[in-house]
């Protein structure tokens, strides 16, 4: 090779020699290298016409088919025959062309910059080879012709499914099966097919009537009920054909429509209902359906079902005696099945419901009311009232079941009034008695009522007006259906037996003993001798607490016709406007009346019949079924207050005012708040408030504690007036007073701020202890049982000596203190002992012992009182030193040094001497001073703390 290349240096040395000789210049050179190099130089390189490539993105080499690779004919030839460079033919293109070897002319194709498929897929240019020219600094390079490149970018998946939306939702009617209830789609933004395209779709919930294609449609697989479930949801995610997952799965909600059904929609099956909220709408949203059916007319019937409520609904539950006062009632009506209790013996027996007064009778019970309860001559007027529930009659022909029986008590069987079930029948038996008429007179009255054998609670009256007798049950006045006569009873000297329950057989068995037993439950059994009740109590006695409203009477549109029951237990409304039928439904409310209303379920029943237009067929819409759901009122937390001990002198005992027992008793009621008061935020625990609240009470008993009242020296008095004048009744006896009737709380303290307590020989007397107990809603409240001790004080004489040894031994500094005020006037003088008071007694009286000076502060104290009784005796007030009256309290067992308070201008002197907890405390501590200073101040020093000054009798 190398002599190759000298024979050409030879040669263009030779060249330029002869050129040199001919005439210089840097023309001649030009030409002459021009020329050389045409004569080296004599070929282009050489390249494919056409290559195509592949890239993958994100890298920067091509894979080229052929691959890259210059020719040139003028190979070995140096520069010539060599390849210098590769040209790329674009704008922008993000492509570059490098050799790797001149002389072979192989070279390669890479990318400047990031591929990106999804930018764009393929690339189409034009490249070009060059040679090296004739030598290293020839410029004249020659070139090939133009190749086509087209470079295709291979994709990575890099990017994973899209859905198009984020939640997808239908609506399908139920009881269909789909093809395609909806279609969900995803995109994949990657640019090949392969990655691009969603080949799969899956339904990532489990359990659910639903599937999906390759296409994204989503079926179901069974029917679907609305009933069962009104909304199903469930995830969706999609797969590209490189079985990559979507990033995030698509929610797709499909609703359950039911098949359009006529009937009532948007109502709520239970309803809270808070005691106290006054009248609540029971379906504010509820409307009907019709489904495009003709409607000409609609009844809407709205029941309340309280039966299992009470006896039969919530009603106040006072006992009797206050409901006939609370409703005005007439005096003189007997309860016959009164609370068990000492004087009301003859119900101790029945079964008792523990919520209310009902007794429930099973057939085997009856009771007797003693002798003297009801007078045995009822006259011709006369009022029988009750509550009962009573079922169908056990066998084919059912005895008869006596609720009350008026029967002879020995020898005969004849029944002289008697109010008795028999077939389902009421029917009330009146005997009357021989008289100058003898004559057939009435004397059974019969009423057949389904009602009588329903189980369900019912008040029933019944009003005797001889011979007249109607019977009112729940309000409503029935008319007896078969009215039977009978001779009247022979007069006799029999005695006569009141039955509850069963009826007495006195006669004609072997052994006296109840029959025709009752089965069913009875309450407010009473009888009222000569005189009826009117219409307006027997409504106001069995009326219902709560029961059905309607808000806004006048805005129920035109059209609307309405009506309630008696009770307001049923709604009946008409109309034939489907959209005044909605708004006047959507106002019925249920209001409860009472403060404490009983808690719990109340049935709700909305029942519909409908009329169409001609003689098509009517739509059928279903009961709505619902409940009132009364939650539990608030208990309230009754408290009795006021003082629980005094003291009396013995002559107040024997006044014929005598003591008054409860001057100060205080009642109040109050509930437990646990929400804290305003915005002020703590972590502690919340402490209950108590906050007071009003309501009534229905009776105070005031009991004697420690055996009953001696009727021969003390009794419990109280003034009628001012019972009747707050409308309460009381009864008094030995074992105490009992106030009762529907009152507020202020009108019982006013009545027990005027019990007075007598007694005539007080000097028997050590102490008398009473109790309070009161009530609402006949023992359902509750108070606290307040007890209240009261004694005598006691009168000591004691001699002028005594008297005034006892005064002299006192310390200056305790010694008594007058304020004249007028010369009519009283003066009083007392010192208030205080813990500095008794530290400094007791040094005084150590130093008393001890120095001699002692004696002269004793003369010093005897000085100053006879100073002080003349100037006592100058204000016009004179006291009896021999005959000095001083009043010892028996109930304070250890001595307490002298006390008194001084009073100051217009105060009143106090009268009663009364226990307190500052004299409890007192007393402690005087005790342990007693223990120090007994050896000096003797039995004298405790005589004087036990002394009080009877002013009683002094003038004011």
């Amino acid at each position: 090779m190398l002599p190759g290349r000298l024979c050409w240096v030879t040669l263009l040395l030779a060249l330029g020699v002869g050129s040199g000789g001919g005439g210089g210049g840097g023309g001649g050179d030009s030409r002459r290298r021009r020329l050389l190099a045409a004569k080296v130089n004599k070929h282009k390189p050489w390249i494919e016409t056409s290559y195509h490539g592949v890239i993958t993105e994100n890298n920067d080499t091509v894979i080229l088919d052929p691959p890259l690779v210059a020719l040139d004919k003028d190979a070995p030839v140096p520069f010539a025959g060599e390849i210098c460079a590769f040209k790329i033919h674009g704008q922008e293109l993000p492509f570059e062309a490098v050799v790797l070897n001149k002389t072979s002319g192989e070279g390669r194709l890479r990318a400047k910059s990031p591929i990106d498929c999804e930018l764009q897929k393929e690339y189409t240019f034009i490249i070009q080879a060059y040679d090296c020219g004739a030598g290293p600094r020839e410029t004249a390079w020659k070139k090939s012709h133009k190749a086509v490149v087209h470079i295709q970018v291979k994709d990575v998946n890099e990017f994973a499914p899209a859905f198009k939306e984020p939640a997808y939702k239908a609506v399908v009617t139920e009881g269909q099966i789909y093809d395609s209830i909806l279609q969900v789609e995803a995109v994949d933004e990657d640019c090949s097919p392969q990655y691009s395209q969603i080949c799969n779709y899956e339904i990532v919930t489990t359990d659910v009537p639903f599937a999906i294609d390759r296409n994204g449609n989503i079926r179901n697989t069974e029917k679907l009920s609305y009933d069962k479930q009104r909304q199903y949801e469930i995830l969706v995610t999609a797969y590209d054909c490189g079985q990559k997952p979507a990033a995030q799965d698509t929610l797709v909600q499909v609703d359950v429509k039911p098949v359009c059904k006529p009937g009532w929609q948007d109502w709520t099956k239970r309803i809270e209902y808070q005691p106290g909220s006054g009248s609540m709408p029971l379906f504010p949203s509820i409307h009907l359906e019709t489904c495009d059916g003709a409607v000409s007319s609609l009844q809407i019937t709205a029941e309340l079902q309280t039966n299992y409520i009470g006896k039969g609904c919530d009603r106040e539950t006072y006992s009797e005696k206050s409901l006939q006062k609370l409703c005005g009632a007439s005096s003189g009506i007997i309860d016959l099945l009164p609370s068990p209790s000492a004087a009301t013996n003859w119900t101790a027996g029945l079964l008792v419901d523990s919520s209310e007064i009902i007794f429930k009778f099973d057939g085997r019970q009856g009771a007797k009311i003693p002798d003297g309860i009801v007078p045995k001559n009822l006259t011709d007027q006369f009022t029988i009232t009750m509550w009962m529930k009573h079922g169908p009659s056990p066998g084919v022909r059912a005895e008869k079941e006596t609720i009350l029986c008026n029967s002879d008590k020995t020898e005969m069987n004849r029944h002289h009034y008697a109010l008795y079930v028999h077939n389902c029948r009421l029917v009330f038996l009146l005997r009357k008695d021989f008289d100058q008429a003898d004559t057939f007179r009435p004397a059974e009255f019969h009423w057949k009522l389904d009602q009588i054998c329903d189980k369900e609670w019912h008040y029933y009256v019944i009003n005797v007006e001889f011979p007249v007798v109607t019977l009112y049950m729940d309000g409503a006045t029935y008319e007896p259906y078969l009215v039977t006569n009978d001779w009247p009873i022979h007069p006799s000297h029999i005695a006569m037996q009141l039955t509850v329950g069963a009826c007495w057989q006195g006669g004609e068995v072997a052994k006296p003993r109840f029959a025709q037993f009752f089965h069913g439950s009875l309450a407010s059994l009473t009888i009222r001798p000569g005189k009826m009740e009117s219409q307006k109590v027997i409504s106001c006695l069995q009326a219902c607490k709560e029961g059905l409203d309607i808000n806004s009477l006048e805005s129920l549109g035109q059209g609307i016709k309405y009506h309630f029951n008696p009770s307001q237990s049923i709604l009946v409304m008409e109309g034939d406007d489907i959209g005044n039928i909605n708004r006047a439904l959507q106002k019925v409310s249920y209001i409860n009346s009472r403060q404490f209303p009983t808690a719990g379920v109340r049935r709700l029943k909305v029942s519909s019949k409908v009329q169409c237009f001609g003689e098509d067929v009517c739509i059928s819409i279903p009961d709505v079924d619902a409940y009132v759901m009364v939650l539990q009122a608030i208990e309230p937390q009754i408290t009795l207050r006021g003082t629980d001990r005094f003291w009396r002198p013995a002559s107040q005992f024997e006044s014929a005012r005598g003591v008054i027992l409860f001057p100060d008793i205080k009642i109040v009621s109050s509930f437990a708040n646990a929400e804290a008061p305003g915005d002020v935020k703590t972590t502690a625990p919340k402490s209950a408030i108590l906050e007071e609240m009003l309501h009534n009470l229905d009776f105070c008993d005031i009991l004697v504690l420690g055996g009953d009242l001696d009727p021969r020296q003390e009794c419990l008095e109280l003034n009628h007036s001012e019972l009747h004048q707050r409308h309460l009744d009381a009864t008094n006896s030995t074992a105490g007073y009992s106030i009762y009737g529907v009152g507020s709380m202020s009108r019982y303290e006013q009545v027990l701020h005027h019990i007075r307590y007598r007694n005539w020989h007080p000097a028997s007397l050590e102490t008398r202890q009473f109790r309070i107990k009161c009530s609402e809603l006949n023992g359902r409240y509750t108070s606290n049982e307040f007890n209240l001790e009261v004694g005598v004080l006691r009168e000591v004489r004691v001699s002028d000596k005594e008297h005034v040894n006892h005064l002299i031994v006192q310390p200056p500094f305790l010694q008594s203190v007058h304020h004249p005020e007028s010369r009519s006037s009283i003066q009083r003088s007392s010192v208030v002992p205080s813990i500095a008071t008794v530290v400094i007694i007791i040094s005084v009286c150590m130093l008393v012992f001890v120095v001699a000076m002692g004696v002269y502060r004793v003369r010093i104290a005897h000085q100053h009182f006879i100073q002080e009784a003349e100037a006592t005796k100058e204000a016009e007030m004179d006291w009896d030193d021999s005959a000095l009256t001083i009043t010892v309290n028996p109930m304070e067992k250890h001595g307490e040094p002298g006390r008194g308070e001084d009073e100051t201008e217009g105060e009143e002197v106090e009268e009663d001497v009364s226990s307190s907890s500052s004299a409890s405390d007192d007393s402690e501590e005087e005790e342990d001073e007693e223990g120090t200073g007994r050896g000096r101040r003797g039995q004298s020093g405790a005589r004087q703390a036990q002394l009080e000054w009877d002013d009683s009798t002094l003038p004011y």
